[in-house]
């Protein structure tokens, strides 16, 4: 004769049930843990090659910045002027400055807030380029304060080829109309002004002096940020430890009293 179950005591196999409906949660769990790990090295990696990659951007660009100058490119080569392969060249060119035309472009230097001076310079051949002359102070704003540095003839002019800012500054558009101006925006300040034929990029001159001192030019600030390697080993180092964390609540809890207890029927 078969005995009634012991009262409160769980129906056989309820325990077995159980560990089946576990299983696909925590082979879910397991599938997620690993693609977490594989994302971190992922990404580790990545910054590894960034890194490489801006080591050969500062690599490249501090060379031409201590080359010998060259001539801009004239009309004909302005298609292929890239960011990649073109700024921060020295180069040199000869022209008229309209001085009628300069525009100012809002600048914070080291030596405090005021403005970039771009003006633009016709070449021999009728081509414009803008040249960022250089920082002058608030009070300095007006052409009339310089007068001195503002020549009418010819000019040689070496600088920094540079490639156009668009849109404006951060948080902070261009507004031409207003002739509010936050950044180096080729194209609209050429519109602007009503100048036809001008160069892709702008030049920002050299520190040699101009009459009377201002605009002050070689304000350029050319620096990378090369942050990569922190970023690399902080994503390795959370790969680690989310590998780790996994791996003992995979295999560090085998042997525990709880599981082995499990593990008695």
């Amino acid at each position: 004769m078969t005995e009634p179950p012991t009262e409160g005591a769980e129906p056989e196999g309820t325990d077995r049930d159980r560990r089946k409906m576990r299983r696909p949660v925590s082979l879910l769990l397991g599938l997620a843990w690993v693609a977490c790990v594989a994302l971190l090295l992922a990404l580790g990696v990545w910054q590894i090659e960034r890194r490489v990659w801006k080591l050969d951007l500062i690599d490249r660009v501090e060379h031409r910045v201590h080359a010998d100058p060259s001539p801009m490119p004239g009309p004909a080569a302005w298609p292929a002027v890239n960011r990649a392969d073109d700024e921060y060249r020295r180069v040199t060119v000869t022209g008229r400055f309209l001085q009628e035309r300069e525009t100012l472009v809002q600048a914070l230097t080291v030596d405090g807030p005021g403005y970039w001076v771009v003006t633009p310079l016709e070449t021999p051949d009728h081509a414009i380029v803008l040249v960022n002359r250089g920082f002058v102070p608030v009070e300095r704003r007006h052409p009339a304060t310089r007068g001195e540095g503002n020549p009418a003839g010819a000019v040689d002019i070496t600088g920094l080829l540079r490639i156009s800012e668009p849109g404006g500054g951060f948080l902070r558009r261009n507004d031409p109309a207003a002739n509010r101006w936050y950044s180096r925006d080729v194209a609209a300040i050429a519109a602007t002004r009503g100048l036809p034929q001008v160069a892709p990029f702008f030049i920002d001159a050299d520190a040699t002096p101009n009459p009377g001192g201002w605009p002050r030019g070689g304000l350029t600030v050319v620096s990378f940020p090369n942050n990569h390697l922190v970023y690399a080993l902080t994503w390795f180092a959370l790969a680690v430890m989310l590998g780790g964390a996994g791996l003992h609540r995979v295999f560090g809890t085998r042997g525990s009293p709880d599981r082995a207890a499990q593990g008695v029927s």
